[in-house]
This record gives structure tokens, sequence and C-alpha cells, in this order.
């Protein structure tokens, strides 16, 4: 008798998170005809959501609210905090140059614009849960143009030192700079300590600090 070692085959659960609620019933019934994805569970863009998109053990995240003036940073941050493994895909998205690479910044793994179909969705979908990242194909050069100047720019010295820091990290580290402690900083701002360490830990590594103070004082330097 032989076993197969060929493992089940196992749906990518997939939350929706839209702020348009027919929007969201329509792509559940969309991705619930497909074997290839669970729908775990939908929601608008909330504080709470987080903690639903975790307990549900979501895998995917479909998302459109990601906006042009920074607002969602802080709550994708928060979620990332959360569920750091979970793959991020974008959709009803504008065709901004500067909105994309701040996207692809923030760790997000598919970009679908507005004008996408839902087979596009789809294809995008299935394209970020085999691992892989997904965005329109005018975009590509985009990446490679600024990973070109970026690499021109380091060689030639000219690289900017400014941290792309969101408004919740910076308004954390200047409670840093106060001397505040982690539970103080957690308590002023209605915060889990843990969730303000993680934050801590997430700006070092940004501006390359060994510690939360020289982490202040780059930051300090570059503004």
């Amino acid at each position: 008798m032989q076993i197969s070692g060929k493992q089940p085959f196992s749906p990518t659960k997939v939350y929706v998170v839209a702020e348009n609620r027919l929007l969201r019933q329509t792509l559940v019934r969309l991705f619930r005809k497909r074997s290839d994805t669970s729908i775990v569970g939908d929601s608008c863009c909330s504080d709470s959501a987080i903690e639903d998109i975790a307990s549900a053990k979501s895998e995917l995240l479909l998302l459109d609210c990601f906006d042009t003036k920074h607002a969602s940073d802080d709550w994708l941050a928060d979620l990332q905090e959360s569920i750091p493994e979970i793959k991020i895909v974008l959709f009803g998205m504008d065709e901004d140059r500067d909105v994309f690479l701040r996207a692809v910044r923030r760790g997000i793994a598919g970009y679908v614009l507005k004008s996408a179909s839902a087979t596009d969705l789809l294809e995008a979908v299935r394209t970020v849960a085999q691992g892989e990242a997904a965005c329109p194909a005018k975009f590509c050069k985009v990446l490679f143009e600024t990973l070109a100047n970026g690499v021109t720019e380091e060689k030639d010295g000219r690289g900017t030192t400014q941290f792309e820091l969101t408004q919740r990290q910076r308004q954390l580290m200047s409670l840093v700079a106060m001397g505040l402690s982690n539970k103080e900083i957690a308590a002023n701002l209605n915060l889990s300590e843990f969730t303000v360490k993680n934050h801590i830990y997430r700006v070092m590594k940004q501006v390359d600090a060994q510690d939360r103070h020289q982490a202040v004082s780059l930051i300090r330097n570059s503004d």
C-alpha cells in the first residue's frame, strides 16, 4: 500500500475590506464561485476590522481603503503588526504612479486599477496567493525606473535621508524623545504595550538604528 505525500488542497482564506457595502457583497459572491478561494469575512475599514481579520485566520486581504493622503498608513501598519504574514491586494485604484510606489513600499503585493475587469481581479488574487506580485503592465516600467534611479542616486551620493514614517510612528517617536516608557506611550496613544514595542522596533529597522535613542537622533537629523 502506497501513501501519497501530496498535501490536500486548501483554498486561500480571503477577507474583503471595502467602504461600499454593495461592492463588498458583490465581491463576496464573485469569490464564492471559486474553488481556490474561501471568503472568511468582509467589513468596512475600521480598527475593529483588524481583530476580525486576525480571528478569521485570513491569508489574503482585498482592500480598497488606500488613499492619497496617507490616512490609511497607520491602519495598515497596525494590520501588518497583528498579521505580518498576510498578503494584501489593493483594488479600485487610480493610475497614480506615486500612490502605486507608496503601496509597494508599504508591502502591498497586488495593485488592481479601477478599470480592471472581474477576471483581472481574480487573476491578481490567484497570483498573489501563489506568493507572487501582481500589478498593471504599465507600472512594471515604473518599478524598473525607480530602482534604477535609486541605485544611481546612491552611487552619486545624492540619496535622500528623509525617512518615510507614518504619522503614528512619528507621533510615537516624539514621545520616545520625551523619555516616556512603552507603558506610558501606550497609555497616551491608547495602544497596547506590545503594539508600541513593535512600532519602535520597526522604526529602528527603517532608520538602521541600534536603539530607540539613536532612532530619535537619526529622525531629527533627517527632518
